[in-house]
Parts: structure tokens; C-alpha cells; sequence
């Protein structure tokens, strides 16, 4: 099983096949409107502007499981992301990644990768609390704008916690661009 086995709802309420995203890499993101990582969308708009001529798409499926930080309706944040940050990507329906409600799709990418990305910069106090983090919630997702990188085959091959920037995640993104055969 890989993400193009799942359908989602967009922000309009329409069921989308993944699979029309097949051959493309993917960054999957829960986001937040309401959250100190809001600022990311102009970060996650950049990277998209720069690299979806070559088969990059990001995926952005607001959560309010985190604070109430994604308030509103769909359509709501869909136009908060593209009149404050230019958003030009796909943005979905709301949906919850962690606990019995979580959708399925992140039940998956969960599943995939389990834990988050380590920071190789990251100090000793700052592992312990990563270390502590993860006995206590498990796979669960810490936090909004928690990342997915999939690559061409719907394959999950990281996971990046909230503190990484998009910019920090570029290097992943041109390494699968670039090995699929997309320059």
C-alpha cells in the first residue's frame, strides 16, 4: 500500500484520488492558520514555485487538533493562505492526524515514518526532549506543520517535525527530484 491508494476531500468538499498525483514528489503537510509555524506557507510557497515544474506538489491538510489553531471552514483558510502567505498549492479538507478520528491518510504516512527527521544539529537537551517525546506519544504527531516527504512512487521516505523550516527540507526534495530523473 502507498499514498495513491488513498482519497482525501479537498477544500471544496470533492473527493480526490491521490493517484493523480503518481510520478509526482510530495510534500505532505498538516497545517495550521493560528500557529507560531504559520509564517512556513511562505516558505512552502517558495519551494513550490521553484520546483513544481519539475514534478514537486504539496500537499496541505489543515488540523485544528492542535490548540483549535486551524479555526474556520475550508474555504475559509483555503482564502486566509492565499490572500497572507500566495499559496498556489492544493490546500484540503480539515481533517485530525492523530487519535480514533485520525484520517486514514496519516494513519499511513504514521506508519511510514514513525518518527520525526533528527535534527544533526540539534543539542543533547533538545534529543532528550525528542527522545521523551516520542516514548510518550509514540507515532503520534507532535505538532502543526509536521512534514511527509513522498517520493515519485508514493513511497513515505521521511518524516520532518514542525521545527524544520521548508528551506531546511529543500536538500531531501532536490535529492528525489534529481534521482527520479527531473532536472
Amino acid at each position: 500500500m502507498n499514498i495513491y491508494d488513498f482519497k482525501v476531500k479537498d477544500a471544496k468538499h470533492n473527493e480526490v484520488d491521490l493517484s493523480e498525483y503518481r510520478g509526482n514528489v510530495l510534500l505532505v503537510v498538516n497545517t495550521a492558520t493560528g500557529c507560531g509555524f504559520t509564517p512556513q506557507y511562505e516558505g512552502l510557497e517558495a519551494l513550490y514555485q521553484k520546483h513544481k515544474d519539475r514534478g514537486f506538489e504539496i500537499l496541505d491538510f489543515p488540523c485544528n487538533q492542535f490548540l483549535g489553531q486551524a479555526p474556520g471552514s475550508n474555504e475559509e483558510i483555503a482564502s486566509f493562505c492565499q490572500l497572507n502567505y500566495g499559496t498556489s498549492f492544493r490546500t484540503f479538507s480539515k481533517i485530525e492526524v492523530n487519535g480514533k478520528n485520525a484520517d486514514p491518510l496519516f494513519v499511513h504516512l504514521k506508519g511510514q515514518a514513525p518518527r520525526d527527521h533528527e535534527d544533526g544539529e540539534a543539542g543533547a537537551f533538545k534529543k532528550v526532549l525528542q527522545s521523551i517525546s516520542h516514548t510518550v506519544l509514540g507515532d503520534d504527531i507532535k505538532w502543526n506543520f509536521t512534514k511527509f516527504l513522498v517520493d515519485r512512487e508514493g513511497n513515505v521516505v521521511d518524516r520532518f517535525a514542525p521545527t524544520w523550516k521548508p528551506e531546511d527540507i529543500e536538500p531531501a526534495i532536490e535529492k528525489l527530484l534529481w534521482k527520479e530523473g527531473s532536472q
